[in-house]
């Protein structure tokens, strides 16, 4: 990473700047994000318990690195299933977090959707 940062610039194409890592476009390094429609995933379900003070959280991985994608699908199953979660972003696919063990609710939403899983 460079040293440098734009300060003020009156050149239009100078004031595109990223909205994630705060470079200008052409240097920007951010990974685009991935078209959720028609895409082939499979989600990984997984528990987790360690560094939650004891309780218990359905991890879901292998999402497409899709912002509104992860947001709309994680508002609509954390209102199914009645509890909070969160959802993010990583190098390579996205990530839920739904509380608690909801995997058979998850499990039945997921058929209806037509998404494919593991880790049952």
């Amino acid at each position: 990473m460079k040293n440098t940062r734009l300060v003020y610039s009156t050149d239009p194409k100078d004031n595109v700047v990223c909205a994630n890592c705060k470079e200008l476009k052409a240097e920007c390094r951010c990974r685009p994000e991935d078209s959720a429609e028609g895409a082939k995933f499979t989600v990984i379900f997984r528990l987790e318990k360690n560094g939650r003070g004891g309780k218990t959280v359905t991890v879901m991985d292998g999402f497409p690195r899709n912002e509104n994608y992860l947001k709309d699908l994680s508002k609509e199953l954390k209102a199914k299933c009645g509890v909070g979660g969160s959802h993010s972003l990583g190098e390579k696919h996205g990530t839920i977090e739904i509380q608690g063990d909801k995997r058979e609710q998850l499990k039945k939403i997921f058929d209806a959707k037509g998404l494919r899983y593991k880790g049952m």
